[in-house]
């Protein structure tokens, strides 16, 4: 007899059903998130008009140089069904209703007032469905005075201060090199929703989640708004220093450049075994965590040794020396974080097949979530534009094929 514990289990989210309108990535990030811990995702989009991240490179392309499509795009929208919609024509509103009435959750990344001008808001969708919880991502969230500004990733990290704080003393600030805005909303807005799933569980109604790439972004400056709000510190850039804690950052070796945080006194002395510099760790001028913490000392003392230590030697035997003792890790390309085999370890890189379950596949980021008995699937297609319609709205929503079909010729889905 096969006990509870034995069982097969499914996956977390198995059984619930997402219709996402969303674009580019702030929302279709964590649609795929939701679909790796097995929600099924329809993809929404215009049948003329749909997801520009589908033009945009890196092009996949086989032997024969065929274009399978984006790689951009395969890097989210995986284990989704696409299907195309009008929601502009009114046979296309009513059939939107149709499909929020039969899921567990909307999501849609607009700017405020567009789904209320289609008239598939949350008030309407909810009305028709009470159950229905309503997601909706955008650069400053649906209430206060900016609510209707359009917003990019850039938008995000300007007016929630983390442009402000990054780069290198002394010289203009520095766009964070990667879309955290759009993701950190994919983040927030997968955690509201996992909480809402929770919550309609006990109540049995849906609510609206109302993520802003803003407050996002705000969340994103550790202790910036603390310092401001206790002693008045604005933040301002400090390239790869810590605001006080030394050694701790970036430092050139033979053929790059590591991190070394080695600044508790526990992993000074550890740092100074493996150098083969032992006594350094008892010189009084820099014997404990406060003396090596002061500028001036720093500079003067510290930073000349760990250049010294390093300057000779490769990443790679930095890496080795330090092994589990001390935090010393190389700054990796991202050619170096492809082939990590701590990484590949973790089943990081997965591939993900366009143009069709038998298209050419790509290579992009797994999933981070590591769930001992219930894993997130991660292998799996990218969904063309339409590619699944029959599927949705024959089979899930359960249309009479004459309707399909009218629906089809009139340019509807």
């Amino acid at each position: 007899m096969v006990s509870a514990m034995d069982a097969p289990r499914r996956r977390p989210l198995e059984g619930i059903t997402i219709v996402d309108v969303t674009r580019v990535v702030a929302g279709p990030y964590c649609t795929q998130m939701l679909a790796d811990l097995g929600a099924t995702v329809i993809k929404v989009e215009h049948p003329s008009d749909p997801d520009y991240v589908r033009s945009f490179p890196p092009r996949v392309r086989d032997a024969q140089d065929t274009d399978h499509g984006s790689g951009y795009f395969a890097q989210y929208n995986r284990h989704k069904l696409g299907a195309s919609l009008d929601l502009k024509h009114p046979e296309g509103r009513a059939l939107f209703i149709e499909m929020a009435c039969k899921a567990d959750i909307v999501i849609e990344n607009f700017r405020p007032g567009t789904m209320t001008k289609l008239g598939l808001d949350h008030t309407v969708l909810r009305a028709a469905n009470p159950r229905l919880i309503y997601c909706a991502i955008s650069g400053f969230g649906q209430s206060g005075p900016h609510s209707r500004r359009p917003s990019y990733d850039s938008t995000a990290q300007a007016a929630g201060g983390l442009w402000s704080m990054n780069g290198v003393a002394g010289q203009p600030p520095l766009r964070v090199g990667t879309i955290i805005g759009d993701l950190a909303a994919s983040f927030y807005a997968t955690i509201g929703i996992l909480a809402a799933l929770r919550e309609t569980e006990r109540s049995g109604l849906g609510q609206l989640v109302d993520i802003s790439q803003q407050d996002s972004v705000v969340t994103l400056t550790e202790s910036a708004i603390t310092n401001f709000t206790v002693d008045g510190i604005v933040a301002q850039p400090l390239g790869n220093e810590h605001p006080f804690a030394r050694p701790y950052g970036q430092y050139a070796c033979r053929d790059g450049h590591v991190f070394f945080g080695s600044y508790t006194d526990k992993l000074w002395r550890d740092a100074c075994e493996i150098f083969g510099e032992p006594g350094l760790a008892l010189d009084p001028e820099i014997d404990t965590m406060a003396k090596r913490f002061d500028p001036a000392t720093y500079e003067r003392r510290v930073k000349p040794i760990i250049e010294r230590w390093f300057a000779q030697r490769s990443k790679a035997e930095l890496e080795t020396m330090a092994g589990d003792r001390i935090a010393l890790t190389p700054v990796k390309r991202i050619d170096e974080v492809v082939a990590d085999p701590h990484l590949a370890a973790r089943g990081m890189f997965v591939p993900v097949q366009l143009g069709g379950a038998e298209g050419t596949a790509v290579k992009v980021f797994g999933s981070p979530i590591q769930l001992s008995d219930t894993p997130p699937r991660t292998e799996g297609a990218a969904p063309g534009l339409g590619e699944h319609n029959r599927d949705v709205y024959l089979g899930w929503l359960g249309l009479a094929p004459e309707r399909f079909e009218a629906l089809r010729s009139a340019g509807v889905i």
